[in-house]
């Protein structure tokens, strides 16, 4: 028997469960690439439900208790007396998410000497320290593409609502309960014609260059891996080697790059200086990636027109955050990749390989990170927050 300690976001503040706005979700079985979505044994909830808070508990609690196993969920991972830090030691393995991750630091990695696997519900595992993972002969698994589209969809959203001013016009029409048109319009611009940019050309980066072709823009990508010849063609794309080349180009840049030291705050003051002014960043992958007072900085003095994204540092940031109080941006808390369409897949995907792992069966090599359990044989592989 297993104790497994599951760290998830809070319920609603309305209470549990909320009334949803729709009585199903479309059924995804499948990615592009031939990727199948998650196959688990079986599922205990309905797909389309709230799986990803506390009382949700992503619809483990009977397939667990049943086997036998202790399963605990918590909201309660910061400071020395919390839930996480008290239920740690023991614990066989721990679930976590990005948007609300348990920082699975080297510290509390070695204050837990029975943690044999780490599961990310969704993408992205960097809240895990990897290199003591290695050590610790730890697993670490995540849910591969569940939520990638998700994402995608996300940053499209962002980058309309900068560029068309949405969400100043909205606030004239409820908040302020005016009819200025003038003031909604004068920071607002038409997509179409502009040079649109991605940094990281992986799931989600593919994703959003092929959501945004219709808009008849200009698309710029850069990426390490560089993109087949006939995907460039067929989207009409222009590559550019590094960062530096990219961000001069574009009117909008999007960033799904990986989170490592070369790309940590990579957009300072310097390289935001150098795109055009009047540009537009979102990022939804990873908030170290550009200097958090630089893009402050870059939208008081009018660098950058604006600023929006999902992801920040630490999560959840401090009431006085100055990205929740600058100007001209569109930030939401990190809820890209939890739509309830999302939730289904990565819950499932996380059943999945808990059966897999509490049977002794190969994980999914694709769900891999890091493995410590040898029961891939893959060993550890190249992390991506990409997608």
């Amino acid at each position: 028997m297993a104790k497994i300690l599951a760290v998830l976001y809070p319920d609603p503040v309305g209470g549990y469960p909320p009334d949803y706005a729709r009585d199903e979700i479309p059924v995804i079985t499948g990615y592009p690439g031939g990727q199948t979505a998650p196959t688990p044994q079986a599922i205990d909830f309905t797909p389309g439900q709230l799986l990803g808070c506390v009382s949700g508990e992503l619809g483990l609690r009977r397939f667990l208790e049943e086997r036998g196993d202790t399963f605990v969920v918590t909201s309660d991972k910061e400071g020395a007396d919390s839930t996480l830090d008290r239920e740690l030691p023991d614990a066989d393995v721990v679930i976590s998410q990005p948007f609300w991750p348990a920082y699975l630091t080297s510290e509390r990695i070695a204050a837990a000497p029975q943690l044999k696997l780490a599961i990310t519900a969704g993408i992205g595992s960097d809240h895990v320290d990897l290199p003591s993972a290695i050590a610790h002969r730890m697993t670490v698994a995540e849910v591969t593409y569940s939520n990638s589209i998700s994402v995608s969809e996300h940053a499209v959203m962002q980058i309309l609502t900068l560029v068309h001013n949405y969400l100043p016009a909205h606030e004239w029409v409820t908040t302020k309960k005016g009819w200025n048109i003038a003031d909604s319009v004068s920071r607002a611009y038409d997509l179409e014609g502009m040079d649109v940019g991605v940094l990281g050309s992986g799931r989600i980066g593919l994703a959003v260059l092929r959501r945004l072709k219709p808009f008849d823009v200009t698309l710029h990508y850069c990426d390490v891996h560089r993109l087949p010849q006939e995907v460039e063609q067929e989207l009409e794309l222009t590559w550019h080697p590094d960062a530096r080349s990219l961000a001069p180009a574009v009117d909008v840049l999007s960033i799904h790059t990986p989170l490592h030291p070369q790309t940590q705050n990579l957009f300072d003051d310097e390289l935001i200086g150098a795109m055009k002014r009047g540009s537009y960043i979102v990022n939804t992958a990873r908030a170290l990636i550009v200097n958090r007072d630089a893009v402050v900085r870059a939208l008081n003095s009018g660098q950058l027109a604006g600023y929006a994204g999902d992801v920040w540092y630490p999560q959840p940031p401090p009431p006085d955050h100055p990205w929740r109080t600058m100007p001209y941006e569109a930030m939401t808390p990190h809820v890209s990749g939890t739509t309830l369409s999302a939730q289904a897949r990565y819950a499932a995907g996380t059943r999945e390989i808990l059966e897999s792992w509490l049977d002794g069966r190969p994980i999914r090599p694709e769900y891999l990170i890091v493995d410590g359990g040898g029961l891939a044989g893959t060993g550890a592989r190249s992390y991506t927050v990409t997608g």
